[in-house]
C-alpha cells in the first residue's frame, strides 16, 4: 500500500508541475447562445432519415465487427508467439500508432472505403489482442502441461492445456474490445468515413444539435444493448460469428478499385524526404534535425504535458464517480441511485473524445484545456466502470463501517492497487488520444501529423507518426513495470 500511495503522490506533484509549461489559457469565449441550443437539441433530439442513420450506424458496426475479428484471430496467433523479441516489438509498434493516424495512412492509398476502415481497426487491435492474450494464457495454470508427453510440440501444448482455461478470459476480453472498436469506428467518421462520426462532425460544424443530440442518443442505445443484439445467451457467441461476418461484409460501402502501384509508391517514395531518395545524405541529416528540434520535441512535450494532466485528472474523477454505480455503496434499496450512476458512466465512457473535445473547445477556446477535459471525463467513465464491477466481486465484513467510512477505509484501500494498474494501463491510451486530438487544433503532434496530411506532406506525417509510436512504446514499457512493482 505504500509503494501505491507513494506512486500516487509522484504523480500529483508531477501533473502539478506541468500546469505552469502547459497551454491551459483561457480565452474570452461568449459559449452561452450555442450552449443554449445544444442544451434545447438534449432536450428535443431530431434524428436524421431513417436510411441515413441506419446506414450510417450498419456500416459502424461492420467495420468494427470485421476489424475485431481479424484481430482477435490474428493477435492469437501472435500471443501464441509472443515469447519471440521481435514478435513483441512488432505488436507494440503497430499498436502504438492511434486508429486515426492508421486511417490517415491506409487513406493516401485506398482512398476513403472499407479497406482503409477496417484495416485502420484491425492493424492496432491485433498488436492490442497479442498482447492482452499473452498476458492471459501466461496466467493459466501449469498443472494440466504435467500430464502432456515430454515430445508434445508448443502448438499442442497451448490447444490442450492454457487456451482451454483462458478462453473464457480472453473471450470477455473480446467483447469489451468490440466496444472499444465500436468507438473506434465513429471516431474514423471524422477523417471522411461514412460511420456515425461523419454525420456527428458534420451536424456539430452547422450547428444541428438537435440532430447531434440524436446520433449520440442512437449510439448510447447501440452500446447498451450490445449484451442482447450481440452476446445473447441464447445462441452461442461463436455460432452467430460466421452470420455476423457475412452480414457485415454486405454492409460494407462501395469500395473503388485500387491498384498495387500505389501501395509501392506510398512505400518506396512518397514517406521518404527528396533529398534521402536523391541520395544527398548531408541535406537528409538537415531535414531530420528540422522536424525533430523544430516540431517533433516541441511538440512530444506538449503532448505529455496534456496527458500527464488528463492522467490525473482521470484518475481524481473515477475515485469521485465509482461508487455511485457500484452495489458496495448502494444495495438493492438505492437501485434507483446505482441506475443513474451507471446510465452516467455508459454516457462517459461511450462519447468520443472528439465530441467532448467540440464542446469544451466553445467553452474554453482553443487551449489545452478542452484537451484534458474531454480525455478525464472519457477516461474516467471507463475506468470507473471497470472499478465499479470490481469493487462489486469483493467479499466484505458483515460489520464494515457505512456511508464515507466505508469508502475510506473498506473499499478504496481493497481496490486501490486494482485502480492504479488501470491508470497505468490507460496512460499510454491517454498519449495516443491525446495526439489525436491535435486534429482540432490542440498542438499536439496529431495537429503537425493532421496537417502534414492535409499539405501533402507524408514524408513529415511518416516521420511524426513514428516519434508518436516511440513515444508510446516508452510509456508503455515504463507504465508496465511500474505496474509489476504495484502489484507485487
Amino acid at each position: 500500500m505504500n509503494s501505491s500511495r507513494n506512486l500516487s503522490l509522484a504523480f500529483l506533484i508531477v501533473a502539478l508541475l506541468c500546469i505552469p509549461f502547459a497551454d491551459l489559457a483561457l480565452y474570452q469565449v461568449e459559449p452561452w447562445d450555442e450552449l443554449a441550443r445544444m442544451g434545447q437539441g438534449i432536450i428535443q433530439p431530431s434524428f436524421p432519415e431513417l436510411s441515413i442513420l441506419a446506414d450510417s450506424l450498419m456500416i459502424t458496426v461492420a467495420f468494427a465487427f470485421i476489424a475485431v475479428s481479424g484481430a482477435a484471430f490474428l493477435g492469437l496467433l501472435l500471443a501464441l508467439v509472443f515469447h519471440s523479441r521481435s514478435v513483441r516489438i512488432f505488436s507494440a509498434s503497430i499498436r502504438a500508432v492511434h486508429e486515426l493516424f492508421w486511417g490517415l495512412i491506409f487513406m493516401q492509398i485506398y482512398g476513403l472505403s472499407a479497406t482503409t476502415g477496417v484495416l485502420a481497426i484491425l492493424v492496432p487491435f491485433t498488436g492490442i489482442f497479442a498482447k492482452m492474450f499473452a498476458e492471459i494464457i501466461e496466467q493459466q495454470s501449469t498443472v494440466p502441461h504435467s500430464a502432456l508427453s515430454m515430445r508434445t510440440d508448443r502448438l499442442s501444448q497451448y490447444f490442450y492445456t492454457k487456451l482451454p482455461q483462458a478462453w473464457p478470459q480472453m473471450l470477455s476480453y473480446t467483447r469489451y474490445r468490440f466496444e472499444c472498436a465500436l468507438r473506434s469506428s465513429t471516431i474514423l467518421g471524422f477523417i471522411g468515413l461514412p460511420t456515425l462520426g461523419f454525420y456527428l462532425e458534420t451536424a456539430f460544424k452547422q450547428g444541428q444539435y438537435d440532430e447531434v443530440a440524436g446520433l449520440l442518443f442512437s449510439f448510447f442505445i447501440l452500446i447498451a444493448t450490445i449484451r442482447w443484439w450481440f452476446f445473447t445467451k441464447i445462441v452461442p457467441a461463436y455460432a452467430l460469428i460466421p452470420a455476423y461476418l457475412v452480414l457485415a461484409f454486405i454492409a460494407l460501402p462501395d469500395s473503388p478499385a485500387v491498384y498495387g502501384s500505389s501501395l509501392v509508391q506510398f512505400l518506396t517514395q512518397d514517406i521518404w524526404p527528396k533529398a534521402l531518395l536523391n541520395g544527398d545524405v548531408s541535406a537528409s541529416i538537415n531535414w531530420y534535425q528540422h522536424q525533430l528540434f523544430d516540431i517533433a520535441l516541441p511538440a512530444l512535450w506538449d503532448t505529455l504535458l496534456l496527458a500527464q494532466l488528463a492522467l490525473v485528472a482521470t484518475g481524481l474523477l473515477v475515485l469521485l464517480f465509482y461508487p455511485w454505480a457500484s452495489k458496495a455503496f448502494f444495495p438493492k434499496s438505492f437501485s434507483f441511485m446505482r441506475g443513474f450512476g451507471r446510465s452516467s458512466l455508459l454516457v462517459l465512457r461511450s462519447i468520443p473524445e472528439m465530441v467532448f473535445a467540440f464542446v469544451f473547445l466553445l467553452i474554453f477556446g482553443p487551449s489545452g484545456i478542452p484537451a484534458v477535459l474531454a480525455l478525464a471525463l472519457h477516461n474516467a467513465g471507463l475506468i470507473s466502470y471497470l472499478l465499479m464491477r470490481h469493487s462489486e466481486q469483493i467479499k466484505y465484513r458483515s460489520d464494515a463501517g457505512k456511508g464515507i467510512n466505508h469508502y475510506f477505509y473498506e473499499v478504496t484501500p481493497r481496490i486501490y492497487p486494482h485502480f492504479l494498474s488501470l491508470l497505468l494501463y490507460r496512460w499510454e491510451v491517454i498519449i495516443r488520444e491525446s495526439a489525436i486530438l491535435g486534429i482540432l487544433g490542440v498542438t499536439t503532434l496529431g495537429f503537425y501529423i493532421d496537417s502534414a496530411f492535409e499539405d501533402i506532406r507524408y514524408d513529415r506525417a511518416f516521420f511524426l507518426i513514428v516519434i508518436s509510436a516511440l513515444l508510446n512504446i516508452a510509456v508503455d514499457s515504463f507504465s508496465r513495470r511500474i505496474r509489476a512493482k504495484v502489484s507485487a
